[in-house]
């Protein structure tokens, strides 16, 4: 097992040390174990790195912003221990992080397998309230629910240890980590360049997965040049674990004659911030102002991720000429929210109070929510209430409890 440093990830090698060079990574809430049965017919021609993510399998506490940094993270891990190009095979999370780096990193990437992979995981709300849930409650409740996401239920009935180890390694996860990882992929979204991943890619899916199923697996290959299909009977979400024959057959199959070299030097060019920026040539000068960001796609932005999508498009469905949703957009997200001067905490803080003292209900309770989003846990929520109420008026603060009591319950509840 490695040591890492706060911009690499704990990792671990199998196989000869002059093989071709082949990483392998996980599912969001499991380690590198779920690779396990893969191992002794891969290593027979690789040399296989695999690497758990951020506080999971006691890998440190470290959360991460996005799917990009988490991808350099691993570059980092790599360039350490002297890995150049790779084949590379990842699942969901891990599966995101191939995307991310046959787009940003090419020249390192020398063919991919995106196991139970999305270019979009679910809608950036879903992920979010997942967020919340597990901020709120610790990671039982995902635990609880992982066997029937990650299994068929055939599989589960018949195998309760190894379903009780996926359980364990959801539970052993820093929910610090989990939560980051959640709102990386809130927004992780690469469907626009899926054209622009020049390597061979399997796209493999188990017929039963009901998280990131084929439908999603079709979107892959038809959107990669060079893809094609895998679909594995009797299989969920976690494929290599539940047919891991079948999955080791497929992956050999598709990294055989797609070796990377082993020697050479590899001259790296440095990477963009983002899995999907194109080239444009240069603008002509312009006044200062004109190099500000739009304030109104930087305030819909920011709605989004605090308000929710569902909450933003119904707004906007509810102003058919739009002027008053661009005003709100523009000045107080776009203007005033997107401020360095506070963080999204505190800003929840203060417009919780405001609405508070105006009696704002419906505004309360979409706050409410944000401010879960943001990180204020329950406890804080009704200490807001209690301290608004000394200088609103009690009345206003009992209104107040009840409507926050309710969002609450209702976005921290597991799912049953």
């Amino acid at each position: 097992m490695s040591e890492t440093s706060t911009n690499t990830l704990q990792y671990r090698v199998d196989g000869p040390d002059e093989a071709p060079v082949l990483v392998m990574g996980p599912s969001l809430g499991t380690t590198w174990h779920m690779w396990d049965r893969q191992i002794p017919e891969l290593t027979r021609d690789w040399k296989v790195v695999r690497f758990d993510l951020p506080g999971h399998g006691g890998a440190p506490a470290q959360p991460f912003s996005s799917v990009a940094e988490l991808g350099d993270r691993l570059l980092a891990t790599l360039d350490e221990i002297g890995v150049q190009r790779f084949g590379y095979a990842g699942c969901s999370l891990a599966g995101a992080v191939g995307l991310d780096l046959a787009l940003r990193a090419p020249h390192r990437v020398a063919s991919l397998a995106l196991v139970a992979t999305s270019p979009r995981f679910g809608t950036a709300d879903e992920f979010r309230q997942r967020g919340v849930i597990v901020r709120t409650n610790g990671l039982e409740p995902m635990a609880r629910t992982a066997p029937e996401q990650w299994f068929t239920p055939l599989f589960a009935g018949a195998q309760p240890a190894i379903v009780d180890w996926a359980v364990q390694m959801v539970r052993t996860t820093d929910p610090g980590c989990y939560v980051a990882a959640c709102e990386a992929l809130a927004v992780f979204d690469v469907r626009e360049a899926l054209g622009r991943i020049g390597v061979p890619a399997l796209v493999l899916v188990g017929s039963e997965d009901q998280v990131t199923g084929p439908a999603e697996a079709r979107t892959l290959v038809a959107g990669i040049a060079d893809a094609r299909l895998a679909v594995v009977p009797g299989a969920s979400h976690l494929a290599p674990v539940e047919q891991p024959a079948a999955v080791t057959d497929l992956l050999t199959e598709h990294f055989a004659g797609t070796a990377p070299e082993t020697s050479g030097t590899l001259t790296v060019p440095p990477l963009p911030a983002s899995p999907v920026p194109v080239a444009v040539p240069a603008p002509a000068a312009e006044p200062a102002e004109a190099g500000r960001p739009d304030p109104y796609e930087q305030g819909l932005g920011l709605r989004r991720e605090v308000l929710g999508d569902a909450h933003v498009d119904r707004a906007l469905a509810d102003d058919p000429d739009g002027g008053f949703q661009e005003l709100v957009t523009r000045y107080a997200w776009g203007e005033v929210w997107s401020r360095p001067g506070l963080d999204r905490r505190t800003r929840s803080v203060v417009t919780l109070t405001a609405l508070i003292a105006g009696g704002h209900r419906e505004a309360l309770a979409d706050h409410t929510r944000a401010a879960l989003r943001n990180g204020l846990s329950p406890e804080e929520l009704r200490e807001i209430v209690l301290h608004a109420g000394v200088y609103c008026g009690f009345p206003a603060a009992e209104t107040a409890l009840r409507v926050v009591a309710r969002v609450v319950e209702e976005e921290t509840t597991p799912p049953a």
